[in-house]
């Protein structure tokens, strides 16, 4: 059975459900006799790769549809051997560099060199670039940042580079100041809906009103967890619309930090986040999620403190290695915090 996330993914421009004039702008831009480097950023779910698609098809036409996934190897200075999985056609590759953690410079410079050496095997009426599509720029080290904007400068006659970030406040200004940015939107609620009927007529499925009402309010403006929630659901009407597993891990996370602040309390929570983290759930994800379970249910007043602790230790996550430190240092932190404020309160009770 396939997801319907993935069988009704529109491939046209002109058959995107949202953001109708942002899709008219960027076929305009396909039109230009010249095809700028495109930074492309929204939240997670907003249609991002979605409309990387649709905008590859405007160029190249329909062979972009044609994908197969491709090993590249790669080698660093020490003789470590790398791979990693690219899905391409004949006219564009898309990689995340990321994948390979601390070597990510190393597939950066290889990839776009690699590329850029490379013909087209149709150059008639094509464009004369090929366009690698980098997934998770955000997520690359400095110095992989670094790599890429002398790369995207050295190359600029045989390829185009489309990045694609859930948020720009990771990116340096130097590779900003090199591309058209273009920020996807999440969809509004009322979007979703649209979308959530749209799939469900073609599937000949009739949810009821109020259901596509709790998934459009459940699913946190996220268009694809929306559509997994309704594929979900029509496979058992009868079950309660309910949030990921994931979600719900991490509000149990939240629930045991808030219950009890102790040594041993912050190990349990340790073992929790490494359930989340073999699951491969991204650890931005993760911490951003426990801080508004924890925001929900702790006293406004230390909001403030909380939400400063929380921005130093989340600039820490992206710029350290072992990702588990970081939000284990948070949490006892955090726990420090609630447990003194529980003191003086009693304090002031008795």
């Amino acid at each position: 059975m396939s997801l319907w996330l993935d069988k009704y993914r529109p491939t046209d421009l002109s058959k995107l459900h949202y953001h109708h004039e942002q899709a008219e702008n960027l076929r305009n831009l396909t039109k230009q006799g010249d095809f700028p480097h495109l930074l492309v950023y929204g939240p997670a779910g907003a249609g991002k790769k979605t409309r990387i698609m649709c905008l590859l098809k405007e160029l190249y036409g329909p062979g972009v549809e044609k994908l197969r996934i491709v090993k590249m190897n790669f080698t660093t200075a020490s003789n470590k051997k790398l791979e990693v999985s690219t899905l391409s056609s004949n006219y564009h590759i898309e990689v995340n560099p990321s994948d390979v953690g601390i070597y990510d410079r190393i597939v950066v410079m290889e990839l776009i060199k690699n590329v850029a050496q490379s013909h087209q095997l149709d150059v008639n009426g094509q464009r004369e670039f090929k366009v690698i599509v980098l997934t998770g720029v955000d997520e690359l080290t400095k110095d992989a940042q670094h790599a890429l904007r002398r790369t995207m400068e050295k190359y600029i006659t045989h390829c185009r580079l489309i990045l694609c970030a859930n948020s720009t406040s990771l990116v340096t200004p130097a590779i900003k100041s090199r591309c058209l940015s273009i920020r996807v939107p999440a969809p509004t609620a009322a979007e979703i809906i649209n979308v959530l009927q749209i799939v469900a007529k073609k599937e000949k499925y009739n949810p009821p009103e109020e259901m596509l009402q709790t998934i459009s309010q459940k699913c946190d403006r996220n268009l694809r967890r929306a559509l997994l929630m309704l594929q979900a659901a029509s496979q058992d009407p009868k079950s309660q619309i309910r949030e990921p597993d994931w979600m719900l891990h991490i509000q149990h996370v939240a629930d045991e930090i808030l219950t009890q602040q102790s040594i041993q309390k912050i190990a349990n929570v340790r073992n929790m986040l490494y359930e989340l983290i073999i699951h491969n759930i991204p650890t931005n994800i993760i911490f951003k999620t426990l801080l508004d379970k924890l925001l929900a249910k702790c006293d406004i007043s230390l909001h403030e403190k909380v939400v400063g602790l929380a921005a130093e230790y989340e600039h820490r996550l992206h710029h350290g290695n072992k990702k588990i430190f970081h939000l284990e240092a948070f949490v006892a932190n955090f726990m420090y915090i609630y447990k003194e404020f529980l003191e003086d309160a009693l304090d002031a009770l008795m």
